[in-house]
């Protein structure tokens, strides 16, 4: 069996985290690129932010509703994007940190792994 190189990996969850925004939150982002970095894998995802959350971010509540939400949904999605992340990597996920920026309209998800990656 051949092994993946790690731009095939990094394109691979790029590809997987489309789809995941796709048909969990709804809509694709603009742009999406992974880094590997030694134990942890790093996404960025740009132009998340629905039309609609574009309006809510010109409201004093707005932004704290979107992040509010936003964590929500991933937080109940964790256990399916675990399962995708060590489907790519072969290796377990130990946590997952996300922050949405509701000025940019980029999402960044950090997985933490059990293993180097970079090796």
């Amino acid at each position: 069996m051949l092994k993946k190189t790690r731009g095939e990996i990094e394109a691979e969850i790029s590809n997987a985290m489309v789809q995941f925004e796709k048909e969990y939150m709804g809509r694709g982002p603009a742009e999406v690129k992974t880094y590997i970095i030694e134990d942890m894998v790093f996404v960025r995802l740009k132009g998340v932010l629905t039309r609609a959350e574009q309006q809510l971010t010109k409201g004093p509540d707005g932004v704290g509703l979107i992040k509010k939400v936003r964590a929500s949904l991933l937080e109940n999605a964790k256990s399916l994007l675990y399962q995708v992340i060590k489907d790519i990597t072969g290796a377990d996920v130990l946590s997952l940190h996300t922050d949405v920026s509701t000025k940019s309209g980029e999402r960044v998800i950090i997985f933490t792994m059990a293993e180097d990656l970079g090796k």
